[in-house]
């Protein structure tokens, strides 16, 4: 089974820096070589990307771009990890400041958190956390990690546990939802609202049909 992206929210990501800045100036410069890959993502696609080319956007040498990524994989691999940790705190703020009463509630603030980062994060649409980009992992890892991993935090955010059948009604959410927004946004930089919408109304009434207000399993 593929991975989409929403599944990657809270996966870890494989370092592909060579050197991990320590200093103001080096997080600055390294963050500009990561600036400049997005807005390049956004414009000609990941597979157009060379070092030179980002070297020449961040206004560096070529020197400083392999100080901290020996080639156009890292750099991408860099820009992902980045993105992914972005959007892991933005969901864990979404669900942690709304007023999350049930597992639906939860399920709709990592979507306005999934949209958010489709609408404002340079390269997020493009890259979507997989395909070559991708550190290689055991499919049993990957499968269902996402799924896994959220009925977990909202599980302990709402006081409650769930079981195996709780992270399979949340993988059928995560999955519709990833299908669903990924074609809102992938002719419109705004995204369809119609998809959003849906994908909103499904993932809510499926978790009201499928999980109590608890946070447990019917």
């Amino acid at each position: 089974m593929a991975e989409g992206a929403i599944s990657q929210i809270f996966r870890p990501t494989t370092p592909m820096i060579r050197a991990e800045p320590v200093q103001r100036r080096s997080t600055a410069r390294l963050d500009a070589l990561l600036d400049a890959v997005a807005v390049i993502v956004d414009e000609i696609g990941f597979d157009r990307i060379t070092t030179g080319v980002v070297a020449e956007r961040a206004h560096a040498s070529i020197g400083t771009v392999y100080r901290y990524f020996p080639d156009r994989l890292a750099l991408l691999n860099a820009l992902r990890g980045r993105a992914v940790q972005r959007f892991r705190k933005l969901v864990l703020e979404k669900v942690h400041d709304g007023e999350q009463v049930e597992v639906a509630d939860a399920v709709g603030s990592a979507i306005d958190a999934f949209v958010q980062m489709h609408r404002t994060e340079p390269g997020f649409r493009v890259i979507q956390f997989e395909g070559a980009t991708a550190a290689p992992e055991e499919d049993g890892q990957k499968v269902g990690f996402f799924a896994r991993e959220f009925v977990r935090v909202i599980g302990e955010e709402l006081g409650a546990a769930g079981g195996p059948d709780a992270v399979f009604h949340m993988e059928v959410i995560v999955e519709t939802c990833d299908a669903l927004i990924s074609r809102a946004f992938q002719l419109d930089h705004v995204g369809e609202q119609r998809f959003i919408d849906e994908a909103r109304t499904i993932a809510t009434e499926y978790s009201r049909l499928h999980f109590s207000q608890a946070g447990l399993v019917r």
